[in-house]
């Protein structure tokens, strides 16, 4: 049965593998941004309106007078707005923004926003954008979501809420987010039409310095990035690191992400947290030591939940989602010292117009309407399965997992875990998915498969539901049938 898996998983792969591709030929190597921005825009480009820093809110009636299209050079210096909450730059589409080294944006702890509204194609590069006081889930930079705005070289720290708000067609490259109050940046639209994401080279860190999900449990509202029902995101070559909560986390109906040649470590909580959402490719990334503080946490209160560096939360694969994969495909990265590996995880009481789906008002891709999602419709097909957001199609393959409990801080035995579960259904009581029904589906009948990975160090596997642990050897057998032509130690598979 696992040979015959594993040849499966090689025909899926090379029929739906995202291919390499220009941008990924051309990867950026992870590494400091913060404090190593160019030295760029000294001069002040032919055509540029020059902005005085000595006079305060200059900026903004500036941007007010000029058409659109105008590009404007903020010189070294500390800029300021109005000395009101809504001070802010109201570009226009086309505008672009400059500043010289050392040029600096101040909220002076009193504007909300930097940059707001909607225009398009705004540009910003070479700035430092910091303290202002954004509220909760609101944004300092592209206050609005503006479409298709480039945010290079800029350095966004040390603001309430979120340094940056995202909107379709963004490029975030080679810029500081670090030290924001909650999010380095939130992608998230009301009108759920974030598309085509791309983030690349930046440093991200710090962020969630209020400490979100403390003062607000189970929010769901902290991070180094934060995504929202975007459609098709490329997160390639990032520091992503010390973030107080998940380093990138992708919440409802996200769909189609590509997760490459990442540093992704010391976060508090995951490195990746995938939640509610479809089809992922996440390859070639290095994770180092996080979920520490998450899994210790958790472990301190009793709590034996797999707290993972990758967690897969009710995430699959689904061909009937476009997207450049049909799977959840993980491969050929490195995991040195998580406190544990990857935790793939399907609520069985979450599901579309459950009382226990926490993303309230959302359903599936694959149902129009979530009031359809009730008794007695539920119970049979269509609705049976596409109510269900399903962790289902997850490859998790060629990845070299290294644990060392001291090097975790875990020398108790409740870390270094690999885990494939559901919970015992329960809830609500008109619930079609109680009992055993969806950890028989997820472990069986999903098409979840690890295989050919190389493990050091003392791993567990969990599988079914928190109590049963398998050494690998009871892992790899009947009826579990995982991670055929795996090594551990060094010791070669036989396969």
């Amino acid at each position: 049965m696992s040979h015959l898996r594993s040849i499966l998983a090689v025909v899926l792969l090379a029929a739906f593998v995202v291919p390499p591709g220009p941008a990924a030929a051309a990867a950026v190597t992870p590494g400091p941004v913060c404090d190593h921005q160019p030295v760029a825009n000294t001069t002040a480009p032919a055509g540029a309106v020059t902005v005085d820093a000595a006079v305060p809110g200059d900026l903004y009636r500036k941007s007010q007078d000029s058409p659109p299209g105008t590009t404007f050079w903020l010189p070294a210096g500390t800029h300021t707005l109005a000395t009101d909450p809504f001070g802010q730059v109201i570009p226009k589409d086309g505008d672009v923004y400059l500043g010289a080294p050392g040029a600096i944006l101040d909220g002076q702890g009193i504007n909300r926003a930097a940059f707001t509204q909607q225009a398009k194609d705004v540009v910003i590069r070479g700035l430092t954008i910091q303290n202002f006081v954004a509220p909760q889930d609101q944004g300092v930079v592209n206050h609005d979501s503006g479409e298709h705005w480039i945010i290079e070289n800029t350095t966004v720290q040390n603001n309430k809420g979120a340094g940056i708000m995202a909107g379709a067609r963004q490029e975030l490259r080679h810029s500081c987010l670090r030290n924001n109050g909650q999010y380095g940046m939130n992608a998230y639209r009301s009108d759920s039409t974030i598309t085509a994401l791309v983030v690349e080279g930046n440093e991200i860190s710090g962020n969630n310095t209020d400490d979100w999900e403390t003062r607000n449990p189970g929010c769901g509202c902290s991070g180094g990035i934060k995504f929202w029902v975007v459609d098709k995101a490329d997160v390639r070559g990032n520091w992503i690191h010390h973030n107080h909560g998940a380093g990138l986390w992708a919440d409802t109906d996200n769909n189609d992400f590509l997760i490459e040649h990442n540093l992704i470590e010391d976060n508090d909580a995951e490195a990746l947290f995938y939640e509610i959402s479809y089809n992922l490719v996440f390859r070639d990334n290095v994770l180092r030591r996080n979920s520490l503080v998450a899994g210790k946490r958790r472990a301190d209160r009793g709590d034996n939940f797999p707290v993972a560096s990758v967690y897969l939360s009710e995430s699959g694969g689904e061909p009937r989602v476009p997207a450049r994969t049909h799977l959840i495909d993980i491969y050929d990265n490195t995991f040195e010292d998580n406190w544990s590996g990857i935790t793939a995880w399907e609520n069985a009481d979450r599901f579309c117009n459950s009382p226990a789906n926490t993303s309230i008002n959302t359903c599936t891709k694959l149902v129009a309407d979530r009031t359809q999602c009730a008794a007695p419709g539920i119970d049979s097909s269509p609705l049976f399965d596409d109510c269900r957001w399903k962790t289902q199609l997850v490859e998790v393959h060629d990845n070299t997992f290294r644990f060392d409990p001291a090097a975790a801080g875990c020398t108790n035995g409740v870390c270094g875990k690999m885990a494939l579960l559901s919970n015992y259904g329960t809830y609500p009581s008109w619930s079609p998915y109680k009992a055993t029904l969806v950890q028989d589906a997820i472990t069986h009948d999903q098409g979840n498969y690890w295989f050919s990975n190389s493990y050091y160090g003392p791993w567990k596997f969990v599988a079914g539901d928190t109590s049963r642990i398998l050494t690998a050897e009871q892992w790899q057998s009947t009826p579990w049938d995982q991670d055929n032509c795996a090594s551990f130690d060094d010791v070669m598979p036989h396969c």
